[in-house]
């Protein structure tokens, strides 16, 4: 059987698929070229606000016009998970409906568990894509998922709704799996990071994970970091990896709209915490991601925001529009910011980012950086991480999956252009 698998999503996703195409290749079957070559063709679907799940339908959409006859159309992921049999009801065009991720009780091998991709679920019948293995990496880096589910009840989302309470892997069986990949750069993620290994009594576990995985690949990356849960052992975790890269999950910055959102801090102790980094690292790079009209902001909450970005330099953010979740906090909260008002305050919130990423771009122009080459032409530092930041163009004579140090000649926007350094020359 040929198969494709379609992902939609964040890099937790893309692990599931991944774990999903290991299963399938072990049962015999092989990739297709694409959805019209497939016999079975898988959408792992987002639905993580409003805007993924339109992308989500489209794309189912799309695949059921484009697929071969006789093909079995089969929809996984987050709006399987979430939904089930009520999408199954609405999209009469797919053959399946199959929620994953769900913890099989007692433990089963997973060479015993049926894989039953029925159109409704039965409890049970899923199976646990945690701790299946996965194919090599195809690429010179790769996700590497550490847990799945989230103890949080932050006010904007639904995740624990239907990924559950926080699951943490096994040291083990993490290590084991970064050996089987092979790649040279690995991306830890969770939907809380560093919260990894409170669940199974490991308290300060996310510190020896980092270590354990730096003493086997050249580089570790960590996505989705708590700001309250950024403690000094972790910060000198990650610096002594030799990738100061810190992307903090802020989502805001005034206290109080914080407290609305059910979260944790407030700008200045963000600002003086990601100072107090670049004090001790002044390599570091910063990311993070900011929503934008959630129930209450004011315009002062909204100035907060914008000063915020002026003070903290960040090197990269994410803006999103607010969108309301059914089953969470902010469902029941009143004072909905107006759209258009909403757009506008994304519009500056977007327009002065982007000229802080481009100056910070451009102050790279003449300094000599490390790079993994991910593909022809295209390189990253430390400062980029895979999909998400902008990247380093280098000559195409640089052998994919090698380290290379480049001199940085230009910057375009969020990208960079840079030379060879010849051997010997530094």
């Amino acid at each position: 059987m040929k198969y494709w698998v379609e992902t939609l999503g964040c890099p937790k996703n893309q692990v599931d698929s991944d774990k999903l195409i290991g299963t399938l290749g072990a049962d015999g079957h092989g990739p297709a070229d694409g959805v019209a070559g497939a016999d079975l063709v898988v959408i792992n679907t987002c639905a993580f606000i409003e805007s993924a799940r339109q992308e989500s339908i489209d794309t189912i959409l799309a695949a059921a016009d484009a697929r071969r006859p006789g093909a079995r159309l089969v929809v996984t992921g987050c709006m399987a998970e979430r939904y089930g049999s009520e999408l199954a009801e609405l999209l009469p065009e797919v053959d399946q409906v199959a929620g994953f991720g769900v913890p099989v009780s007692p433990p089963v091998s997973p060479s015993t568990v049926p894989v039953a991709l029925g159109r409704t679920r039965a409890p049970g019948a899923s199976f646990d894509l945690l701790n299946l293995p996965r194919p090599a990496a195809s690429a010179p880096w790769a996700y590497l998922k550490v847990a799945e589910g989230c103890d949080r009840a932050c006010g904007f989302c639904a995740i624990p709704s239907f990924r559950g309470k926080q699951r943490s892997r096994q040291p083990d069986e993490l290590l084991a799996e970064v050996d089987a990949l092979g790649a040279k750069e690995i991306v830890l993620v969770a939907q809380d990071l560093a919260s990894y290994g409170r669940d199974i009594g490991r308290s300060g576990a996310i510190v020896e994970l980092v270590e354990a995985v730096a003493a086997r690949v050249d580089r570790v990356r960590l996505l989705y970091l708590y700001p309250s849960q950024l403690t000094p052992r972790l910060v000198d975790a990650i610096g002594a990896t030799g990738c100061a890269y810190f992307d903090l999950s802020l989502q805001h910055v005034s206290r109080p709209h914080l407290a609305r959102m059910r979260r944790w801090g407030e700008g200045p102790r963000f600002v003086e915490r990601i100072h107090r980094i670049r004090e001790a690292m002044p390599e570091a790079a910063f990311r993070s991601s900011f929503i934008v009209g959630y129930p209450g902001e004011t315009e002062e909450d909204h100035d907060q925001l914008l000063e915020f970005l002026a003070e903290a330099q960040l090197d990269w953010a994410g803006f999103f529009p607010f969108s309301l979740e059914e089953g969470t906090y902010a469902a029941g909260l009143d004072d909905h910011v107006d759209p258009q008002l909403m757009a506008d305050r994304l519009a500056e919130c977007h327009e002065l980012q982007d000229g802080i990423t481009s100056a910070r771009r451009r102050a790279l122009v003449g300094q000599e950086v490390r790079v993994l080459v991910d593909g022809p032409g295209v390189g990253r530092s430390h400062r980029e991480a895979p999909e998400i930041d902008g990247v380093i163009n280098v000559p195409e004579t640089l052998p994919v999956g090698e380290w290379a140090d480049v001199l940085v000649t230009g910057a375009e926007g969020p990208d960079l252009e840079a030379v060879a350094v010849p051997v010997g020359v530094s």
